[in-house]
């Protein structure tokens, strides 16, 4: 499914743009419970280029225990909502035999440097082993295409379940519990309950008509300013009077490049035509320069209630690092808006727009 656009425009199937939730059969448990097929054999993560919060784990540590292979990318949203799932899992079964293992493999050339892995782990609360995939090699050994993927391995080292996107939560617990129960463990039959907190909240699926877009020239798409874009060049762009549903546009001095627009100059914007609960854009300084402030308005007013959590009712942020920020989270009725941020200072790369 995963697909990869040559110019602007294309559409991108897959990855991190998996926005739909998977619909479980309403017996989920008794789903479970039915003899799960042998997928294959566990591959090696011996091609992790470094461990976190863990010595590395080989195949032979891992007999015996039940084992989540988590595929993530800390910029991901569909990947942040899983997590408080995960986390629960890792938590409430690690006395029983599960291991959960989180495979970084990155998305954005920012998400390879280890350092930012560390902090974002830290922030996220990502205590499991975290095998460091910067080169997809261990992508590449499950023939992985999708953040997130769970891959539900048991105590033989077979992989029994492979689960990919959003929802289904109960039946991949579900799994969890027979497998330790095959490996003759006591998981119960208690589900976590979770309840999101900021980013990791559960996405409004009833108003989401905006799905993830990426801005640079590789992935893009309804790019609507008043000229072209140019590609790897400084450009002037003006964001035009009316812009459709899902359409976004430039203002200022940029440069597109093939994974973000870089601002050369302060007071470069950004809009975006969306309908949406939440709007989050993955960006940050580019590397060596100085945190950057911007503003957020919604239909040119500061967004008071609906702001999000790293913006103030006034819409004022400082982007310090490269990461998702949310902007927007608006109460109901959601309708459509156009949103618009303007970059007080110089230097601010902007990766993807992404909504829930």
């Amino acid at each position: 499914m995963k697909a990869l656009s040559l110019l602007l425009g294309a559409i991108v199937i897959g990855a991190s743009a998996f926005t739909g939730t998977i619909h479980a059969d309403p017996n989920r448990q008794q789903l479970a419970a039915a003899r799960l097929p042998v997928q294959g054999r566990m591959p090696s993560l011996g091609r992790a280029t470094e461990w976190l919060n863990s010595p590395a784990l080989t195949t032979d540590d891992l007999h015996g225990k039940v084992v989540l292979v988590d595929f993530w990318t800390f910029t991901c949203i569909n990947w942040l909502r899983t997590l408080p799932y995960v986390r629960a899992w890792s938590e409430k079964y690690k006395d029983q035999g599960l291991v959960v293992i989180g495979v970084h493999s990155p998305e954005f050339e920012f998400e390879k440097n280890v350092a930012n892995v560390i902090n974002a782990a830290r922030a996220m609360n990502v205590t499991y082993p975290i095998a460091v995939d910067s080169d997809h090699a261990i992508w590449r050994a499950f023939n992985n295409e999708y953040w997130p993927a769970l891959y539900f391995i048991d105590a033989q080292g077979r992989i029994r379940h492979s689960q990919f996107g959003e929802g289904d939560y109960e039946h991949a617990e579900a799994i969890i519990q027979q497998l330790l129960a095959e490996a003759g463990r006591n998981g119960g039959d208690q589900l976590v309950s979770v309840a999101g907190q900021g980013a990791e909240a559960a996405p409004d699926w009833r108003n989401l008509k905006s799905q993830e877009n990426y801005l640079g020239y590789e992935r893009t798409q309804n790019f609507s300013s008043a000229r072209d874009a140019v590609l790897d060049r400084r450009t002037a762009y003006t964001i035009p009077t009316r812009l459709r549903s899902n359409q976004w546009a430039l203002a200022g001095d940029w440069t597109f490049r093939q994974q973000a627009t870089v601002a050369n100059r302060a007071n470069g914007r950004i809009a975006y035509r969306f309908q949406a609960r939440d709007l989050h854009l993955v960006m940050g300084p580019a590397m060596g320069r100085t945190p950057v402030r911007f503003r957020v308005l919604i239909d040119g007013q500061p967004p008071g209630g609906s702001h999000g959590a790293d913006v103030d009712a006034e819409g004022h942020g400082t982007a310090t690092e490269q990461r998702l920020y949310q902007l927007i989270r608006q109460p109901s009725p959601i309708v459509e808006h156009t949103f618009e941020i303007e970059f007080l200072d110089p230097g601010i790369e902007a990766f993807s727009f992404t909504f829930g």
